[in-house]
């Protein structure tokens, strides 16, 4: 008569559920890194462009003008900066704190977007050029262009915001600091001091210090 083993055989499930997890975190970690850094880069380096071209009247003729992105806002650089140190702090903090900076990588990105959008058709950063250089208060710019630089801009803030719902979205799976680098406050043991060398007078003259009875036997 045969006997059939009551021994379960162990079944790799788990860790075979285990690694697509792992795999999806690490694509997800490297995706949120790449656009918010990316995006950042796209945003600091397009606000530093000329968006805006003109004449300003000046005595019998024009005098031709520009603008960068800097001139007309300095709005989605400041927060492409933000950006940049919410997605560093995304991974300082854990569980509530990381959905709170994920919410303020993606906002970085959406008013970097938005900002460099609305002054794509903006004119009174030369506007205000063409009254200083021609000393007339009134005067405006003519011959008004725009460059492609504040879309290309906005783009870079759309890739913030994607970092930032990545974040969202994938952040809880991401790693955090290692531990060794956090204190959890507990009071570390104190080493017991070695008893003094009776051959060797500073330790005898460090034992006096600290109150003790260097004669004494341990």
């Amino acid at each position: 008569m045969e006997y059939v083993s009551a021994v379960p055989v162990p079944q790799p499930r788990a860790e075979a559920a285990a690694a697509p997890d792992s795999a999806g975190s690490r694509r997800s970690l490297a995706a949120g890194l790449l656009l918010g850094a990316a995006g950042a880069t796209v945003v600091l380096l397009a606000s530093g462009q000329t968006w805006a071209e003109g004449k300003a009247p000046v005595g019998g003729g024009t005098l031709p003008l520009s603008a960068d992105g800097q001139d007309v806002t300095g709005l989605p650089a400041a927060l492409a900066i933000v950006g940049l140190a919410a997605l560093v702090a995304v991974f300082a903090v854990r569980a509530a704190g990381r959905r709170v900076v994920a919410g303020l990588l993606a906002l970085s990105g959406l008013g970097a977007a938005l900002s460099a959008f609305l002054g794509a058709s903006d004119s009174a950063a030369l506007d205000e050029k063409a009254a200083q250089t021609s000393g007339d208060s009134a005067a405006t710019i003519t011959a008004l262009s725009h460059t492609a630089w504040p879309y290309v801009t906005a783009a870079g803030g759309l890739l913030i915001l994607l970092a930032g719902l990545f974040a969202l979205r994938y952040g809880s799976r991401w790693p955090t600091m290692s531990g060794r680098y956090e204190r959890d406050g507990t009071p570390r043991p104190r080493k017991a001091p070695r008893a003094p060398d009776p051959d060797r007078p500073e330790d005898l003259w460090k034992a006096l210090d600290r109150g003790e009875d260097p004669t004494r036997e341990a």
